[in-house]
């Protein structure tokens, strides 16, 4: 790790969800700490790091300590909303990854981090084995959006493996702890395969 890849320190949301790059996260924010979050990252236009929870609560809790991951995503924020006074909705797009170096909790109960990036995924055409992913991914998508649901950001990629890879993620019932280790890998052509056996073992794909 070199000085030059070292930033100032990252605002961590601790979720129990995991963000994907060019994943689409919604947030209903209540809490005085991530208010203030929001704020700054509206008047900074800066942003925010999202990190699994592996222990405790999202809501602050004293007699729950709360444990992360040590790999989240920079959360970009798309919007913001005022639902009702001391409400905010916000949507964020998921940006780049990153390892959490180090860590610490103000006063406040915000968590501050010292990050290094995480490479982007590669592009990588998906393999002639893996078409049938693809098609399912289109099908998938025409009909969440013929219920008048798209939970994905434009543009899709369907020529992009790590990006199908990452909406599959996205969309299966699979545990937290999965969803980690699949947005952790560094090779989205083998993201894209776990996926693929995934859905063939649960009969989703022929």
């Amino acid at each position: 790790m070199t000085p030059s890849s070292v930033e100032r320190e990252l605002p961590l949301f601790p979720l129990q969800t995991v963000l994907f790059p060019d994943g689409l996260l919604s947030l209903k924010i209540f809490e005085a700490r991530y208010l203030d979050l929001i704020a700054t990252c509206l008047r900074e236009g800066s942003h925010f790091g999202v990190v699994g929870l592996k222990r405790g609560s999202e809501v602050r809790r004293p007699d729950r300590p709360v444990e992360f991951e040590s790999i989240g995503t920079r959360a970009l924020l798309l919007d913001v909303d005022s639902a009702q006074p001391g409400i905010l909705l916000a949507r964020c797009r998921g940006g780049e990854r990153f390892t959490v170096q180090s860590s610490r909790q103000q006063t406040d109960g915000l968590w501050l981090a010292t990050v290094t990036p995480v490479d982007a995924d590669p592009p990588m055409s998906p393999t002639p084995a893996l078409a049938n992913a693809v098609r399912g991914l289109r099908d998938a998508i025409a009909a969440l959006q013929a219920q008048g649901t798209d939970p994905f950001l434009v543009p899709h990629r369907f020529e992009d493996a790590g990006w199908v890879a990452n909406r599959w993620c996205e969309l299966l019932p699979i545990p937290q702890s999965a969803r980690q280790k699949l947005m952790e890998l560094p090779d989205p052509l083998a993201r894209l395969e776990i996926v693929d056996d995934f859905l063939r073992r649960q009969g989703v794909l022929s």
